[in-house]
């Protein structure tokens, strides 16, 4: 496991500007985004994979195009209670900007919903992606799924427990590789309060946990997979979790890559794919590296 030495001089022009403590403690986004340069690419909002209002998904292209590109779909956190796409635009741009066509989708939170129904909505998600990837200039083989925190849990369902690609006929292993950055993979008994109501819990399933399937899983049946997370995360375990799930993929035979990051928190690691936040961790070089990077 590496760290990165951090951009110095974009730390001290933060620093001067007051905003660095700012954004390391929480990271807003609204302003992460006001930050962030527009970049060379090209933007379709509002795109619908399903008829439920919150089953929708903003596009980001490279421009110029680049021919079998590869596809990502991304899932944003807030303990599956909150979030909205607009605020992950720096994801969308950051991707594109490294060649990558990048959706940005929302799904249907708690308490309007439970467990598993945001993990069916992200299935419908990547279904989406996969039937419309050759007329967004990308390669289908090259369908990758990525999330942060709650985002990531959804990602590692969709990638480890075929029941939810099997319901838009599809199965893991149709995906070349999945991102998990900080995602809780085994948190039974849950303590947050939104993930209580998330999950029903003390009726939660067992099989609600991404790390049972890992042991259940082989090569050929789910993808290879890129962890990272953030070496002192306090809101979500990176031993517990992340470590965890990289260590019983491996076991199974499957192609992991594992790396905790310093100099980030739960939240700033998923920031440090902005421009202005770069210099924290290297999050894009590994996430965009991984994509492109040759299966095998």
């Amino acid at each position: 496991m590496t760290t990165n030495t951090p951009d110095v001089p974009r730390r001290r022009g933060l620093a001067a500007l007051g905003l660095l403590p700012l954004l390391q403690a929480c990271t807003p986004l609204g302003l992460i985004n006001a930050l962030v340069p527009n970049g060379t690419h090209r933007f379709t909002a509002d795109q619908a994979y399903g008829p439920e209002a919150r089953q929708r998904l903003d596009v980001y292209q490279p421009d110029p195009p680049v021919a079998g590109a590869p596809i990502v779909v991304f899932f944003y956190g807030g303990s599956w209670s909150s979030g909205r796409r607009q605020d992950y635009r720096f994801v969308g741009e950051a991707l594109a900007s490294r060649g990558i066509v990048t959706l940005v989708a929302d799904y249907r939170l708690s308490p309007q919903v439970r467990y598993p129904v945001f993990v069916q909505d992200s299935a419908l998600a990547l279904r989406w992606a996969s039937d419309q990837a050759a007329s967004l200039g990308a390669s289908p083989q090259r369908l990758f799924v990525v999330g942060h925190s709650a985002g990531a849990y959804n990602a590692a369902m969709l990638a480890l427990d075929p029941r939810w690609l099997g319901a838009v006929s599809m199965a893991p292993g149709r995906l070349a590789g999945w991102v998990g950055l900080a995602g809780p993979y085994d948190f039974l008994p849950i303590g947050v309060p939104e993930a209580q109501v998330a999950f029903e819990w003390p009726q939660t399933p067992a099989d609600s946990q991404p790390l049972l399937h890992a042991r259940r899983t082989g090569p050929g049946l789910s993808p290879r997979a890129l962890l990272l997370a953030a070496r002192d995360d306090t809101l979500v375990d990176p031993v517990r979790n992340t470590q965890a799930l990289a260590r019983t993929l491996g076991q199974q035979g499957v192609a992991v890559e594992l790396e905790l990051l310093d100099r980030v928190s739960h939240t700033t690691l998923i920031g440090a794919m902005a421009a202005p936040l770069r210099g924290l961790a290297p999050v894009l070089d590994r996430v965009s590296g991984f994509i492109h990077r040759p299966v095998g």
